[in-house]
Formats: C-alpha cells, structure tokens, sequence
C-alpha cells in the first residue's frame, strides 16, 4: 500500500464532489519515471472504473487512488470540459447543469465557443437531453482510448456495453459524513446534514432519470462498500484487488 499525505482525512467538496485537502499524491511519484501500470503486457488493454459516491464518503479522493494505482485518466469536471469541446458550446453551460435532470430553461442567454453546431443538438433545442448526450459521446470517446476512473454522471450506465468496465458505489455512515462536511466547510451538522441530503436528492434524481435504475442501489453496481469501516486507503486497496480479480489480472 502506497504512503499518501493523510489522505484518510480528506471528504468530497458537498457541491461538487472534489477533495477539499489538495491533490492526492502518492510515494511512487518521483521514484525513478512513471509507474508502470499493472494491466500492461498482460492482455487486457485498458480497465474503466465508474464510481458513484456518497457526499462526504470520500469516493473523490478514492478514484484518484485508483487512477494513481491503474495508470488511468482521471475524470471528475473534467469530463464537462471535453463535453464543451466536443459540442462547440461553452463549457459554463454543462458546468451550470452539471448532474440536474429535466430540460434547459434558463441559459438561452449564454455565449457558444462555437456558432456551427449542427443538427445532432436535437435540432439546436436546448436541453439537458442534448448536453447529456454530448456528455456520454465524451465519456465513450476517452473510454475507448485507455484506461479510465469516471466519477459520477452516469458513466456506468454510458458504458456498459463495454466489457472492460467495472462499477462501484462508495457510501459511508451518515455520522462520518456529516462530520467530514462539517469540518470541511465549517458548517455546524444541521448544516452538513442538509447539504448532504440536498446534493444526494439532486444526484439520485439525475441518474434514476437517465439511467431508468436507482441511485446507490447495490443491484446498480458490480460493488457496493462502505468507507467508513475500513478508511479510504484500505477501501481503495480492496476494490484494486476486486478490479484484479474481476478481469483476471
């Protein structure tokens, strides 16, 4: 197990899933060139891992984890940038609608980065539909391309007709991740509860709507785990060890 700096204390942003301690590092960065990744030469070209995460349970900072231990993309908000590239419209138009459901209504106003969209944009209406649609060619696009950690945005469901996926929903106990929330944003646990159970409102209704399943479902995944019983550098080892054994590596 690798030694990262304390990052055992390091929770989801509640707004916008990223780490509130700083990039995760690893001591086999600086160790003598790039660290090897453990899929190579052995017959499996690339590994995805799509993570849905409790607010607070830490899932942001394990997927970095995982990229750091697969040699893998990373993909976060990122993926909203490469969706705004591959669209031609702002990037501020995903960013605004990042993980909400039903249609556009309000964002008519909003400068494009690219007045030749085309037709594919259902006819240049604008709605969430669209975007989510651009949103999933991208995911697609870098999926293909190697190995990848998406967080959220329902990238299992994007992807799975792709055999080299595997799906993982990170929770935690309500008490760790008001605590982690709290402490994080200097908020009192009132205040924590309700920023938990508002964002977890808006990201199960997005994924139900699009997917046609149920959020955090442990039917929806290839694995369920709870990060607060083992602390996030041993929940992060234990699903390397399920992604190893699931494709044999």
């Amino acid at each position: 197990m690798s030694d990262r700096n304390n990052v055992n204390n390091v929770t989801q942003h509640p707004s916008l899933g990223e780490g509130l301690g700083g990039p995760v590092t690893s001591s086999r960065e600086g160790l003598g060139g790039p660290v090897t990744s453990p899929l190579e030469g052995l017959g499996v070209p690339s590994v995805v891992i799509c993570i849905g995460r409790q607010i607070g349970s830490g899932g942001h900072d394990i997927g970095r984890m995982l990229a750091l231990d697969f040699q893998a993309q990373f993909y976060d908000r990122e993926i909203l940038n490469l969706a705004a590239k591959e669209s031609g419209f702002s990037k501020e138009i995903f960013e605004r609608n990042d993980e909400r459901k039903g249609f556009l209504r309000s964002f008519l106003h909003l400068p494009y980065s690219n007045n030749t969209v085309g037709d594919s944009f259902y006819q240049n209406n604008f709605s969430q539909e669209g975007l989510f649609k651009f949103q999933s060619d991208a995911i697609r696009k870098e999926a293909s391309q190697g190995s990848c950690v998406f967080m959220g945005r329902c990238a299992d469901y994007v992807l799975r007709d792709f055999p080299n996926v595997v799906s993982v929903f990170i929770t935690a106990s309500m008490d760790a991740r008001i605590s982690s929330v709290a402490t994080k944003l200097g908020v009192q646990p009132d205040e924590a509860r309700k920023i938990i159970e508002q964002g977890e409102r808006r990201r199960a209704e997005y994924y139900n709507y699009y997917t046609g399943k149920k959020w955090g479902s442990s039917e929806c995944y290839d694995l369920c785990i709870n990060s607060s019983v083992l602390g996030l550098e041993m929940t992060e080892q234990f699903i390397v060890d399920f992604v190893r054994k699931r494709f044999n590596i």
